[in-house]
């Protein structure tokens, strides 16, 4: 591609070279450079890319885009200088690309909890409907059946860009997605317009990276600033905050959605069953098979996106009844000749924690035990409010590791206890151990949540990513305790 044409869009300065050249491929990472191709130089956290600039003209790189004056002065080499490189690095994507953003009907859901189950219960919906449906996310990426690894939650623009084109080219016409702060606030979805933008909540998270609660409502209100309508969920305090901001914005259509407060679309008679949840909005029934409040907030932000689509309800209601979501509420003590259920969720905010146990709790014969832990190199703050969340709720709680990254683990399980004023409580380190402990104290009509890993088959220590599922911990658990 002619580097003009790349460039289309960019506001940029050339310090060197001339821009008639052409471009094999864009590249941000140094380790990826091939002949011809163009090398982005981003200013990261931990990483300087401009560091990189010299390795990447010795892999083959033609052209350097950067953000500061890196002094090359070879006459092959053109140096182009930008304000902003990953703005730039997303309209460069999306010209490469061909701008598949555009041939795509974008829906995007923000919040601290409930985005990966809104985006499942989008896709069920609209494929029940007979659209093809590619989805963004967490757990994994869907160009309509085909199961693509997710790195992320929301890719990289580049990544980004070209999994819009694969839907694209496999004749997707929506596309449901994930759009968490860090993306929004790093340019990650620069230039994308969407169709809807949902909002699920706000509550304490990822404050180790925005600083503050403020930094992270302005990232994510990002997402309603680049969508057509918006669907927001009003029981959350930011949620009027952000019906505000985008009114003065204007010429945006705005629903809402509620349990508690009046809204445009507000659950009524909710009825939470063991294994499903039963409710009305303006006085029509509906059905979900994923069980608890947290979740009829989800349904409703899908509700109302499928109501601004035009989506007929009657796949509305279908795709309710016909969802999956790995790793949320994941009931998987069924398989198990146990006379006892173990939950396996995502939960690691304290939000999230509170949600899924006060759910299980509705429903627990007898006594709710709970295993969690929280993550390290992460906000510390939370880490009292999960001890003391886990301990009023849990009948029992088993505090371990989870993803400690560079710390150690039990110095994170310390702070979590500082938070607990009970006794009900055992801390183990080893969280294979800690499961295992909640397995032999489990009785008859007792439930097993295991809370923080959900999706994820991995924990991450200061040896680096080592692969830990807890759907095989516990198979190898329970196949040791038949034997004996």
């Amino acid at each position: 591609m002619k580097l003009l044409d790349l460039l289309n869009g960019v506001n940029y300065e050339v310090l060197n070279g001339n821009l008639d050249i052409d471009v094999s491929h864009i590249q941000y990472d140094s380790r990826k450079i091939g002949e011809g191709d163009i090398f982005v130089c981003l200013t990261g956290f931990e990483v300087d890319g401009h560091n990189y600039a010299t390795k990447a003209i010795e892999a083959g790189a033609k052209v350097i885009l950067c953000e500061k004056d890196i002094n090359i002065t070879n006459e092959d080499i053109t140096v182009v200088l930008v304000r902003e490189g990953r703005k730039a690095l997303a309209t460069m994507s999306a010209n490469y690309y061909g701008h598949p953003a555009e041939k795509l009907k974008l829906i995007g859901v923000t919040g601290t909890n409930g985005k990966t189950t809104t985006v499942y219960l989008l896709k069920s919906m609209l494929e029940k409907a007979g659209k093809k449906v590619g989805l963004v996310g967490t757990i994994a990426n869907y160009i309509g059946d085909l199961k693509v690894k997710s790195e992320r939650t929301t890719p990289e623009s580049l990544e980004l860009q070209k999994l819009f084109k694969d839907m694209v080219d496999a004749n997707c016409e929506y596309c449901v997605m994930e759009v968490s702060s860090h993306s929004l606030y790093l340019d990650r979805v620069y230039g994308c317009e969407f169709e809807v933008g949902i909002f699920t909540n706000l509550t304490r998270d990822h404050l180790d990276f925005h600083k503050s609660f403020e930094n992270y409502y302005n990232a994510k209100f990002k997402l309603f600033e680049r969508s057509k309508a918006c669907v927001i969920n009003i029981d959350d305090d930011y949620g009027y905050r952000i019906v505000r901001d985008i009114e003065s914005i204007g010429n945006k259509e705005v629903k809402t959605y509620s349990i508690k407060d009046e809204s445009d679309f507000k659950a009524s008679e909710v009825m939470l069953k063991e294994g499903d949840i039963h409710f009305k909005v303006n006085g029509d029934n509906y059905n979900s098979v994923l069980p608890g409040e947290y979740n009829v907030y989800n349904a409703l932000g899908a509700i109302g996106a499928m109501n601004l689509l035009d989506i007929d309800n009657e796949f509305v209601k279908k795709g309710l009844l016909d969802v999956v979501v790995p790793g949320r509420c994941e009931r998987i003590g069924y398989k198990y000749d146990i006379p006892y259920d173990i939950i396996i969720d995502f939960a690691h905010t304290p939000d999230g924690l509170k949600n899924i146990l006060e759910t299980l709790k509705d429903y627990t014969k007898n006594r709710l035990i709970a295993v969690y832990g929280c993550g390290g190199d992460r906000d510390k703050v939370k880490r009292s409010e999960l001890g003391r969340i886990g301990t009023e709720l849990a009948d029992l709680a088993v505090i371990t590791s989870d993803n400690p990254r560079e710390e150690d683990p039990m110095a994170i399980i310390k702070e979590i206890l500082s938070g607990i004023s009970k006794s009900n409580y055992i801390a183990i380190e080893n969280r294979a151990e800690a499961i295992k402990l909640a397995l032999n104290m489990a009785e008859e009509g007792d439930v097993v949540v295991l809370a923080g890993k959900g999706h994820e088959n991995y924990q991450i220590t200061n040896e680096g990513v080592i692969h830990f599922d807890e759907r095989e911990v516990v198979d190898e658990i329970l196949a040791d305790k038949r034997k004996k």
